[in-house]
């Protein structure tokens, strides 16, 4: 059967923001066929995802967008639409080919600005065409608008390594790439060019609005701003008068960037173009700068030590006039995120992960923390927006993708205010999750979820799948994936074992800090404690392990070391050689703390880690192997999937790989997305099923 919402009535009055002049049809929700109540690739693929509510300048209306795929287009296309604050009322209000990103209200909301095809663009609410605003040669990846909505600040890139042309201009038709520094390429692209922040007055003439030159806030630096590779303009806030930004920046270049993490907060003055550190001395992580409502102060995210990307993460205040600094989490066990004032200044919403679930904290400027979202709720929030009694945010779960939904700051219930993808829910058997305290070796209790197949029998057995997360330090919490989605993988038949393992992130430092220097050690045995836990249900037939990045590490290592306990394994973007991996990752701070050091350094904690590279272990690799990477993968680069697939193939072990040469860390494209979901399941059902 096909189940959708009434198309005509879901889109009515959405004419005005039709565009045809591309050459590429538009995108929207289409009707979705469920077969005898399962998810599959293509299902996942075609919801709905809802992101980035803007609440109205009088709090009746909320802004977002929803994200389409159209697998056969290989495509997706961001559409805008409004409802009521209540949830009513919703209606699309775009129908573009190229989508739109940014959407913001503008003055009294009458009118939204959005960008569209690397531009910024002014629609009226009421109806009518799209008027682009701005002509930056380069494209806008991003905007915020000033306080009183006369500048804003965009994102756009600039010019960071030589051309051929710039040193030999006779010879226009080079390719070549003259490198004399580390960070010459990142996460997925050689560094040519570099994202800056740009500051440009925002002009009105009667109805039409237009942007006048942006003036560069690092103008005349190779100094990135945002941080690559995923910082965006969360990294800098305006004052409330919108004479000053802060902002998070890491001033270094080359080699010292590639073992730095030390950005700091910087306060920029609009008026004279002083810049000062305010952070200076504090030589990890300090980002996500806010100020509060009244100018006085400003809350960020730090880390304390240099070079580790997974220190606790604190909520730091500091006066602007005495220069004091607190940490507001100091006595607060857990990670602070997406810091928000409260519209009285006396305090701060925030995001928090504790034990597997992401829920909603306040804390107020003494350093008292209270969650507002119950320990038991489980779904992940994030960053909220303040309406008078109640909070606007996004939350999901493992079974499904964002919605909008309004939390009560009385009771933390949430009330859901969008209901994107119900059509297609409505269609859909549900699996069942369990939570699980595992023993460990070292007898600490390891949080596990557990995923249950539709309609579950425990009198038949079904084939397991361990889930090794990547990170090394992350959190398997209740959050939605379309890359490891574990409701597709037990809508397949497969009961999913997800072990918050020794690294992960949300049951405090030590648990988290234990994993770096011992990757061969305590958390494979946490896999293997939660692997044989599950093993003991007569309902777990046999098992197989997959994983990606750190998790490709420990796939490729569980194949050296599991005595014929699994029954076949898959590694996506695994590291395989760590000597070898070393020397050719970007970001080498990580390697450099997580390793103990350099393969030539010597300390016990670097030549017992280099020792124990999985690549020593081939010799006894017998158990089926799928190798899956992307081409354009600079985090952990594809020699190192093609060396593993290789030894399999020298060794006899029944292997296959799969290489996307357009993907990176992440397999984003459509059809390479189902394309690797359809090999994922044929390769487990061959040899667990």
């Amino acid at each position: 059967m096909f189940y959708c919402l009434p198309v005509l009535a879901l889109f009515s009055g959405c004419a005005s923001g039709s565009d045809d002049n591309n050459g590429l049809s538009s995108i929207v929700k289409t009707p979705v066929e469920v077969v005898d109540g399962i998810m599959t690739p293509e299902i996942m693929l075609r919801l709905g995802r809802v992101s980035d509510p803007q609440l109205s300048p009088d709090g009746s209306r909320i802004l977002y967008g929803v994200t389409y795929t159209d697998i056969e287009q290989n495509r997706s296309v961001r559409q805008l639409f409004v409802m009521n604050a209540d949830g009513s009322g919703n209606r699309r209000i775009t129908d573009f080919s190229s989508g739109a990103s940014c959407a913001r209200w503008y003055k009294d909301g009458s009118k939204i600005l959005f960008i569209r095809g690397g531009q910024i663009y002014s629609m009226p609410l009421s109806g009518g065409k799209p008027r682009r605003i701005s002509d930056v040669p380069a494209g806008i990846a991003e905007f915020k608008l000033s306080p009183d909505h006369s500048r804003l600040m965009y994102i756009s890139e600039v010019q960071y390594a030589k051309k051929p042309t710039d040193i030999y201009p006779d010879l226009p038709k080079s390719t070549g790439r003259e490198i004399d520094d580390l960070m010459y390429r990142h996460w997925d692209k050689f560094v040519e060019n570099i994202p800056h922040t740009f500051v440009a007055d925002l002009k009105a003439e009667g109805e039409t609005l237009s942007l006048g030159d942006g003036v560069d806030i690092v103008g005349g630096t190779l100094y990135e701003l945002p941080t690559l590779p995923f910082g965006g303009l969360e990294q800098l806030s305006w004052s409330p008068d919108g004479k000053y930004i802060a902002y998070s920046c890491r001033k270094v270049t080359g080699k010292e960037y590639a073992f730095s993490t030390d950005t700091d907060i910087y306060l920029y003055d609009l008026g004279s173009g002083e810049c000062r550190n305010l952070t200076d001395g504090m030589d990890g992580y300090d980002n996500e700068p806010v100020f509060s409502p009244d100018g006085s102060k400003i809350a960020w995210i730090s880390m304390e030590r240099a070079g580790f990307e997974a220190d606790k993460q604190r909520l730091f205040v500091i006066d602007l006039v005495t220069g004091e600094k607190k940490d507001l989490t100091a006595d607060y066990a857990y990670n602070a995120t997406s810091p928000v004032w409260k519209k009285s200044g006396d305090g701060l919403y925030f995001c928090s992960l504790v034990n597997a679930l992401q829920g909603i904290f306040e804390v107020d400027l003494g350093g008292n923390v209270s969650r507002i979202t119950p320990e038991d709720c489980w779904y992940d929030f994030g960053a909220v927006i303040e309406d008078g009694d109640r909070l606007i945010a996004c939350n999901n779960s493992m079974s499904r993708p964002d919605e909008i939904v309004s939390v009560s700051l009385g009771d933390g219930s949430f009330v859901q205010l969008t209901h994107e993808n119900d059509d297609i829910y409505s269609g859909l058997k549900q699996e069942r999750y369990e939570e699980r305290w595992i023993m460990t070796t070292d007898g600490k209790k390891m949080h596990t979820w557990v995923v249950y197949p539709p309609d579950f029998d425990p009198s038949r057995k079904y084939p397991a799948m361990l889930f090794c997360t990547g990170g090394p330090q992350g959190t398997l919490s209740q959050s939605w994936s379309t890359r490891w989605n574990f409701k597709l993988m037990a809508h397949h038949g497969y009961i999913v074992i997800l072990p918050n393992r020794r690294g992960t992130t949300a049951f405090g430092q030590p648990w988290c800090d234990q994993i770096s220097g011992d990757y061969c050690g305590q958390n494979m045995k946490d896999y293997m404690s939660a692997a044989r836990e599950l093993k003991k249900e007569p309902y777990v037939g046999k098992m197989g392990a997959s994983g990606a990045s750190y998790g490709g590490y420990s796939i490729y290592y569980l194949a050296g070391t599991h005595d014929g306990f699994f029954d076949a394994f898959l590694a996506h973007a695994g590291i395989f050689n760590q000597e070898q991996m070393y020397m050719m990752t970007e970001e080498l701070w990580f390697p450099t703390w997580d390793n103990g050091g350099a393969p030539w350094d010597d300390n016990p904690v670097a030549k017992r880690h280099y020792a124990n590279s999985p690549h020593k272990l081939i010799k006894n690799w017998d158990t089926p192997l799928m190798v899956t990477h992307g081409e354009l993968d600079y985090r952990v680069p594809v020699e190192q999937g093609m060396a593993a697939f290789n030894a399999a193939q020298m060794m006899g072990v029944p292997s296959r790989m799969l290489l996307f040469p357009d993907e990176n860390h992440w397999i984003l494209k459509p059809q390479n997305a189902v394309h690797w979901q359809r090999d994922f399941f044929s390769w487990f059902d061959k040899w667990l099923k």
